[in-house]
């Protein structure tokens, strides 16, 4: 059997790649920013211009499309070969929504590459606890507790049981013979 290099990669695109540090399913609440970085290789022997436009959709229906500004313009280069970094934020007014960035090379003006993400509004039970919205539960710490005592008695009586038994010895009263009497102390 003869196998040989792959010579491109499914996931990426031909004109350029975008790769991001977003999970595919994340909790959104609407209003508030999502942070992330996103990064933007050019695969290319050329300079590459690129856009990033935002999609949210719900089902097959877009509920907003825009261009994601990178340091204030539409569009960014990207040297041959190399990629940069774009450090920011994104929010949206919805949420229950799939999240697509797409990359968009001006040549073409096409998108060569994109991202998925889906953000799920947060429900009572997505919430940790202790935060605002979260269910309310009362611990019992004395149950919790319990199974921790136990495991504590019973390391103690394995500790004892275990430990070498030292030999009694039986004190007997001594006879006046046996008595040493002390060497005189002062004479007073």
């Amino acid at each position: 059997m003869r196998f040989s290099v792959m010579q491109g990669s499914v996931m990426s695109g031909s004109q350029g790649d975008i790769f991001w540090d977003l999970s595919p399913w994340i909790v959104y609440s609407a209003g508030f920013d999502l942070g992330c970085n996103i990064y933007v290789a050019n695969p290319t022997d050329v300079e590459k211009e690129y856009a990033l436009i935002a999609r949210l959709s719900r089902d097959t229906v877009k509920i907003s499309e825009e261009a994601i500004p990178v340091f204030g313009y539409a569009w960014f280069k990207v040297d041959p070969g190399d990629f940069v970094t774009l450090k920011g934020a994104l929010r949206f007014n919805d949420s229950n929504a799939d999240l697509t960035v797409s990359l968009v090379e001006r040549e073409t003006q096409e998108a060569t590459d994109s991202v998925i993400a889906r953000l799920v509004a947060p429900s009572v039970s997505s919430l940790p606890p202790g935060w605002p919205g979260a269910p309310t539960t009362t611990t019992d710490w004395m149950s919790l507790m319990m199974p921790l005592m136990m495991m504590a008695m019973l390391g103690m009586v394995m500790v004892s049981a275990f430990r070498p038994k030292e030999e009694k010895t039986k004190v007997t009263p001594l006879t006046s013979e046996e008595k040493k009497l002390l060497p005189p102390g002062r004479k007073e």
